[in-house]
């Protein structure tokens, strides 16, 4: 669905005068540092190339997204106030870190990820949703391949049920490469976050200013011992601190607010 045929018309894009993003880590930004010390991301990049289409200031944008949100604290949180603003459009990027959790189903995240689904759609203009990665290429990702992709054909499905359009992340052939990510191998880069920014236009039927799935400059291949060097910097400083905050239950994103909560002009 995320071809041609499930591109808005022109009157559509037209009629995006407002954004509310909603999600987790992903939509937050992390990966893609900006000046002022705070995330910019796919969602900020997105609010960018919809403003475009407007008159000057006209458009407005809310990023809820907060870092480390499991579906529930984003149906919870996040959605309520997504509602309330009740923009043209809401991007529903949820339940990744719940398909992370050894023992979680994501047959149960779907049912739960599909009633707030409802919620949004009866309350706001359109709601774009955004598939799983395919993560075959992610070292710390790969062994949940099969349950990524099981979530990501439960989205797909609902989104035909419920007439959404899709950002379909698992087949953006561009973000396999390892320059999509950011160090700590979880997080989009800047480079990522700007791919998934153009696709996500694309599905909204704006004219983008590149291929979000051209391909990347050729690069030196790398020796294996760059390649244990660079394995063992990521664990020291990514991997282990990450299965610390987990086995002490805590999230990135605990003590962290939402950076834009407002609908404001860009």
């Amino acid at each position: 669905m995320a071809d041609d045929s499930n591109s808005f018309s022109k009157r559509a894009i037209g009629a995006i005068g407002s954004y509310a993003a909603v999600g987790d880590s992903f939509t937050e930004g992390v990966g893609d540092p900006g000046p002022d010390g705070a995330f910019v991301g796919w969602a900020d990049r997105l609010a960018v190339l919809l403003s475009d289409q407007q008159p000057e200031h006209s458009f407005t944008y809310a990023n809820l997204a907060v870092r480390g949100r499991l579906l529930d604290q984003i149906v919870e949180e996040q959605v309520p106030r997504a509602q309330e603003l009740g923009p043209d459009l809401v991007t529903f990027c949820a339940g990744g870190n719940d398909i992370l959790r050894p023992g979680s189903d994501p047959d149960d995240v779907a049912e739960r990820y599909e009633a707030a689904v409802v919620r949004l759609t009866g309350s706001v203009g359109t709601v774009l949703l955004c598939t799983g990665f395919d993560t075959r290429g992610v070292p710390v990702l790969r062994h949940l391949r099969g349950k990524i992709a099981t979530y990501t054909a439960h989205v797909r499905a609902i989104a035909d049920r419920h007439d959404c359009p899709v950002l379909d992340l698992w087949s953006l052939r561009s973000v396999q490469d390892r320059r999509a990510w950011s160090d700590d191998r979880l997080h989009l880069s800047a480079d990522g976050h700007t791919r998934v920014a153009l696709r996500a236009a694309q599905v909204l039927g704006l004219e983008v200013p590149a291929d979000p799935d051209q391909e990347w400059p050729t690069e030196e291949q790398r020796s294996a011992a760059e390649v244990r060097r660079d394995n063992v910097h990521w664990a020291r400083e990514y991997l282990v601190p990450w299965i610390g905050r987990r086995l002490r239950g805590e999230s990135s994103g605990d003590n962290v607010e939402p950076k834009r909560p407002d609908l404001l002009p860009l």
